[in-house]
């Protein structure tokens, strides 16, 4: 059975925020880190119909959430639920949902920006062929924190832009 993909409930967003707990450096990625942030997740108007669960053979997996920034490019956040994470299990996460976007918002370019100490993620984009782009640093969790924006160019003829 594949993933599958639901416009993410209040129910979810709240056993995400209070219950996906990351390690270490990682924690950054902790909902509660950051109270605006948190806010925002768990208001059903803000969130709007651009945030999804993902979940394959019943299970919860992670979310994603694809917000249009310009006609063709999709900019993508993405989380994978903290027991899965390191394990091999991004990649194909990543991938399904790519072709959910394909699918849903047709996209010629695809963005997403990540912390620049979260290599394991950095790499599995890069593996899948997002490209760098350009390091900022930005305000959260209470501190300034670098990230690194990427990029997904679909060319003509990859199954992403069919």
């Amino acid at each position: 059975m594949g993933y599958k993909f639901e416009y993410m409930t209040q129910e979810h967003a709240e056993e995400i925020a209070f219950n996906w707990h990351y390690d270490a450096e990682y924690s950054f990625y902790n909902m509660e880190e950051d109270k605006e942030d948190l806010a925002e997740f768990l208001d059903d108007q803000k969130r709007g119909d651009s945030n999804f669960f993902v979940t394959k053979d019943n299970d919860a997996i992670g979310f994603f959430s694809f917000n249009r920034v310009a006609i063709n490019t999709i900019d993508i956040g993405l989380g994978i639920k903290p027991n899965l994470t390191g394990n091999g299990n991004g990649l194909e996460l990543l991938k399904a949902g790519l072709d959910f976007a394909k699918i849903k918002y047709k996209p010629r370019k695809i963005t997403l920006s990540v912390a620049t100490f979260n290599q394991r993620a950095i790499k599995v984009y890069r593996k899948i062929g997002f490209e760098d782009v350009e390091t900022f640093m930005q305000d959260t969790n209470g501190n300034r924190f670098e990230f690194l924006k990427m990029t997904f160019q679909c060319q003509q003829g990859e199954s992403l832009c069919d």
